[in-house]
């Protein structure tokens, strides 16, 4: 009698099972039927919007750019992770998410477990700026004087935790030096005070810097990737400088809820290959100052991973705290 009421419920997991795969083969083979959402959490939503467009053409549904910027990106991402799986909830993923999953003591989600990657669509560097009327020519410059005086250089960031702000304590760790760590809310906000020449420097992202360097109201030092940026050829990296070991870049990738079917993934994954490979998508993303860097999903994760433990090392070495 046991035996039967075992194989009675074994039979029921197993039609159910079944049951299940068979409406998700179902929608994966009819997806997307209806429009899509892209959820932004911090920063600009200008790529979000020019892969929203691509996005619609390419899969002939409405594509939807929503912002969700509270919490440094914990909303936008919560949102996400538990939206459900049917491919229609999108999350536009960038650096915030694995320094959040570092700094927050009780996130509600894991970036890691609960989200998936689709592709990665763009790096971007970070540009160290001062005033244009500032005595700092070189990054060399900023470092001797730091060294000779203590304390008495300051950076300001879009907030603590933010990637700027990373990027300030990786170059006091290279070079050695003391510098004073000025939050705001926004990266805006503390550029204002740069042109002020209240903040003595800065790490702004590159599409943010741009246009005030083009109207040399601020001055580039250097930039942060691993080469020279295209929209500022003639300024040298920060290995160029001599610190080799510096690199961090600002990136912007697709996430999906993980629990999401493989199918839906895979076709995604495709359409943004294929538009990322476009003319017009790659003319737009770099005037909006974005390098189009594809990744796929298996290459993206692991790109993550390997950014998860460099923020990590920096987070831990200069002992950053959330306010």
């Amino acid at each position: 009698m046991k035996f039967f009421k075992l194989s009675r419920v074994c039979v029921f997991l197993v039609l159910s099972m079944i049951f299940f795969s068979q409406i998700s083969l179902i929608e994966a083979q009819t997806y997307p039927n209806k429009p899509i959402r892209i959820i932004v959490g911090p920063g600009p939503d200008i790529l979000a919007r020019i892969v929203a467009e691509k996005l619609s053409e390419s899969l002939a549904v409405s594509v939807i750019v929503e912002q969700k910027p509270a919490a440094g990106g914990l909303v936008a991402g919560d949102a996400v992770a538990k939206s459900p799986p049917d491919g229609y909830t999108l999350l536009l993923s960038t650096g915030s998410f694995t320094i959040n999953s570092v700094l927050q003591p009780n996130p509600p989600y894991s970036f890691k477990r609960d989200l998936l990657p689709v592709g990665m669509l763009a790096t971007l560097p970070f540009v160290l700026v001062v005033n244009s009327t500032s005595p700092y020519q070189s990054l060399k410059d900023v470092i001797n004087y730091a060294k000779n005086n203590p304390g008495k250089v300051n950076f300001g960031s879009s907030g603590n935790g933010t990637p700027p702000h990373l990027a300030g304590e990786m170059l006091k760790q290279m070079a050695q030096i003391e510098m004073v760590h000025i939050p705001y809310k926004t990266a805006m906000a503390g550029m204002t005070d740069v042109l002020g020449g209240q903040v003595d420097l800065m790490f702004l992202p590159a599409p943010i810097a741009l246009p005030m360097i083009r109207s040399e109201k601020l001055r580039p030092l250097v930039v942060t990737g691993d080469k020279r940026y295209m929209n500022l050829p003639s300024v040298p990296t920060a290995a160029e400088t001599g610190f080799t070991q510096f690199s961090i870049v600002g990136w912007n990738g697709l996430h999906i809820t993980a629990k999401t079917s493989p199918k839906i993934t895979q076709l995604l994954s495709l359409q943004l290959e294929q538009i990322l490979k476009g003319a017009d998508f790659q003319n737009k993303a770099i005037v909006a100052g974005f390098e189009p860097t594809w990744l796929s999903s298996d290459d993206f994760a692991k790109f993550v991973n390997q950014d998860l433990e460099k923020v990590t090392q920096v987070i831990k070495a200069s002992n950053i705290q959330l306010d």
